[in-house]
């Protein structure tokens, strides 16, 4: 006789109503524990300070009685780092998100191509993708100059005010640029775009190609930003050179041949994760 499927007991911190109710899948199969903790990560994840628990609770709205459990059991799981009764983000997280299959193959794929990009143009690099509304980079190689100037494995980046931004808006459809725009979370510090502004520089770089701006957060940095596509013409990264001037005696690779050596490796890229485009 076959087994009957029976649903899991339902969350002890739920209502008697959220569970009487039923009208929607949403309300029946809620996790508020679940939720809690998500909103702490949340919450973290978008502070440049440490926070103490009142200070979690009050931006929450929530009682300190309500968070504290979920706050220790974060901090004992590792996604939180506790300093005299204050707390921070670890990168746990973002170790987790490396795991991730897609990600690890882009970076692992990627990685040894920038090196390569970095030595040639004598520039530093990074890879930056879209993840619910934000930028982010996933890869990052130096220059091997003695200085260099570059973004931080893990760093947010503007959607609307950046290279990287411009092309990975620019490739892909319209119901998908839409949607992004309308997920887009804005960073502290980011400058207000011009709608009709955003979309010339979104044609533009798609007509072109690839986006060369002057850095609209560095003075004096040329951003580069190519697309590295996947399999079906898929959208996967952005690939991009903060290009820097040297102005003393030592030569090096001038911004349109830097240009010309991210365009090159960009294309690379696109052929190993699977796109045909760009010919064997």
């Amino acid at each position: 006789m076959p087994r009957t499927k029976t649903l899991p007991p339902a969350d002890s911190d739920a209502s008697a109503d959220e569970a009487a109710n039923g009208d929607s899948a949403r309300n029946r199969y809620a996790a508020p524990a679940l939720d809690k903790g998500l909103d702490i990560l949340e919450l973290l994840s978008r502070s440049e300070q440490m926070l103490t628990l009142n200070q979690i609770s009050r931006q929450l709205g929530r009682s300190v009685n309500e968070i504290f459990r979920m706050v220790v059991t974060l901090e004992q799981r590792g996604y939180l780092i506790a300093d005299n009764d204050q707390y921070r983000l670890s990168l746990k997280l973002f170790e987790l998100a490396h795991y991730h299959q897609p990600i690890r193959s882009l970076v692992g794929t990627a990685l040894p191509h920038m090196r390569e990009l970095a030595t040639r143009a004598v520039q530093s690099s990074h890879l930056t993708v879209y993840e619910a509304g934000r930028v982010i980079v996933v890869a990052q190689v130096d220059s091997p100059e003695r200085w260099a100037f570059g973004l931080k494995v893990g760093a947010l980046v503007s959607l609307t005010d950046t290279a990287s931004g411009y092309v990975l808006l620019a490739f892909r459809d319209d119901a998908e640029r839409a949607r992004m725009l309308a997920e887009h979370v804005r960073l502290d510090g980011e400058q207000e775009v011009d709608t009709a502004e955003l979309q010339r520089q979104v044609d533009d770089t798609r007509r072109r190609g690839h986006s060369r701006t002057d850095s609209r957060q560095i003075r004096g940095v040329i951003n580069l930003s190519y697309p590295v596509m996947g399999a079906n013409n898929r959208m996967l990264a952005a690939l991009n050179v903060p290009y820097i001037e040297r102005i003393d005696k030592k030569v090096n690779p001038s911004l349109d041949e830097v240009q010309g050596i991210v365009q090159e490796i960009s294309a690379r890229l696109s052929r190993l994760m699977g796109d045909s485009s760009f010919g064997s």
